[in-house]
């Protein structure tokens, strides 16, 4: 029996408008490099990842750029340029277009752009972890936040039990033909195991790390530089 091979798809196909900078997000400079680069440098030197796929919209001038002064991602990282307008219509495009290179129970992890403080560890934990699961799972950080619920005016209206609450991260790892199953029936949803979910199936949950932060807004960039430089 052939063992199933792991792969990573990163959607990368956003504009990043929350961020305000004069490119999409994941094409800013971040701790010497464009964000983009510290996610595929981190997939490209993980010896579980057989390879990487990075979904752009048709129209990047970015990518290029990215990849030509990285001779040692040449075959270890593919682009797709079929990006869609939202994370949901980009990755499944990218399960569409690999569909030909990956086995139907081979692992797919799919991992945002903007989170660039992904550690090769990390991806290791996550694959130890879900290699024999029959659905697969995420990476997650448990809540400690009191958590509050508001009205339209900001004004709090209740406290959230935070108990058995995780706040989602990625990698989503999930096998290639659950997975396109799961997001070619789901309605729009913002990440991968909600359409599992929408399966009736429960994704495991691994506990991730702080320093795997999404970086959406401003205050966030400072914060990801102090992990990438080893400060935080």
């Amino acid at each position: 029996m052939i063992s199933p091979r792991y792969f990573a798809l990163i959607p990368a196909a956003g504009v990043g408008a929350r961020m305000r900078a004069g490119c999409p997000k994941q094409y800013m400079p971040l701790a010497g490099k464009p964000m983009l680069r510290h996610v595929l440098d981190t997939f490209a030197a993980t010896p579980e990842i057989a390879h990487t796929y990075v979904v752009v919209s048709a129209e990047d001038g970015y990518i290029a750029d990215v990849l030509s002064g990285a001779r040692h991602l040449f075959d270890r990282i593919s682009v797709i340029y079929n990006g869609g307008a939202t994370r949901h219509q980009s990755v499944l495009n990218g399960l569409r277009a690999i569909g030909g290179h990956v086995g139907e129970d081979d692992w797919v992890l799919v991992h945002d752009a903007a989170r660039p403080g992904l550690t090769g560890e990390l991806i290791g934990k996550l694959a130890r972890e879900l290699r024999d699961d029959a659905v697969g799972g995420l990476l997650a950080l448990p809540v400690v936040d009191t958590l509050k619920r508001s009205d339209g005016e900001r004004r709090a209206q209740a406290t959230v039990s935070r108990e058995h609450l995780w706040a989602a991260q990625t990698p989503q790892m999930f096998r290639y033909a659950l997975l396109r199953r799961a997001l070619e029936e789901a309605d729009e949803v913002t990440d991968e195991a909600s359409a599992v979910e929408a399966l009736g199936l429960q994704p495991k949950l691994v506990e991730g790390s702080p320093r795997n932060l999404k970086v959406t807004l401003p205050h966030d960039v400072a914060l990801a530089e102090l992990y990438l430089k080893g400060i935080a």
